[in-house]
């Protein structure tokens, strides 16, 4: 995966035609953070790798189907995402250029926070979707750890997709294709491989970290209209709570005026001190 092109990050755009230029994208911090632990995590298992200590870091963080009991250990479906195949460079390698390339767009659009959990989110329906498959008999999955953040980093990709179906990606920096037409390759991929059993437990992961993505994404306007109409609910009540409240405060200052205090309910004196502080409050 390589360099991608937005209109809005052109110099000269103005809507229509323009200067096309090849930008890398700006570091942000979440995503700063998170590669520098991947990273750092690498190395030293990579340096651990012939070690008890070494072993016994994939053992204990990654995610697991030797056991029913490890399978239910939950700290692991986090965990496993900042561990990757000391075996493979590669593993790692294509893992952090998808965070960089394609993690600053969501962060930068949402917030760190909101960035963060999601990408989380996803590598842990990635963690959960292998343990799964395995225990209920999935014919093609075989028993094993699962160590990577191609589940959390390809939810970013799916997510990508759907927001900006168009952007120009160049694979290994030479053919471009739209974001959307990679992102169907990699499923395609991924099923292939699940099928065929050739990395079942990973491909698995990679496709629940990419239906999260793609389920996030899409299911916002559906989320943000039903806020809507519950805010609009609460304040349409509100309202209607102050009017009647204040319908009552005139009936019992009318009372009042005829009959003096003493002639009040313990009903109405509430609904007075109640009239009293609404109205200090503001």
């Amino acid at each position: 995966m390589g360099i991608y092109e937005r209109d809005y990050n052109r110099d000269g755009y103005s809507g229509g035609s323009c200067r096309r230029q090849i930008l890398l994208p700006r570091v942000t911090p979440v995503v700063k953070w998170l590669l520098i632990i991947n990273l750092s995590v690498f190395v030293v298992t990579f340096l651990l790798r012939k070690t008890s200590l070494g072993a016994g870091i994939h053992n204990w963080f990654s995610v697991s189907t030797v056991t029913v009991g490890q399978s239910l250990q939950l700290w692991r479906v986090i965990t496993y995402q900042f561990l990757h195949s000391t075996d493979d460079v590669w593993h790692v390698l294509f893992n952090m250029l998808g965070l960089y390339f394609f993690g600053p767009n969501l962060e930068t659009l949402w917030s760190s926070k909101r960035f963060l959990k999601f990408y989380l989110i996803c590598g842990a329906m990635g963690g959960f979707a292998y343990p799964i498959l395995y225990h209920i008999g999935f014919p093609m999955m075989s028993q094993g750890n699962l160590v990577g953040a191609s589940g959390a980093v390809l939810g970013i990709i799916a997510a990508c997709a759907i927001m900006f179906p168009h952007a120009k990606v160049y694979i290994y920096g030479i053919i471009p294709v739209p974001l959307l037409v990679l992102a169907g390759i990699l499923v395609l991929v991924s099923v292939v491989g699940l099928l065929s059993g050739d990395n079942a437990g990973g491909e698995a992961a990679h496709l629940a970290g990419m239906a999260v993505g793609a389920v996030y994404v899409l299911w916002q306007p559906w989320l943000q209209k039903t806020r809507m109409k519950m805010n609009n609910g609460k304040w349409e009540k509100k309202i209607t709570e102050e009017r009647d409240l204040y319908v009552n405060v005139d009936e019992i200052l009318d009372k009042v005026h005829k009959s003096g205090m003493k002639s009040l309910t313990r009903k109405e004196k509430k609904i007075l001190r109640q009239a009293t502080e609404n109205e200090q409050s503001r």
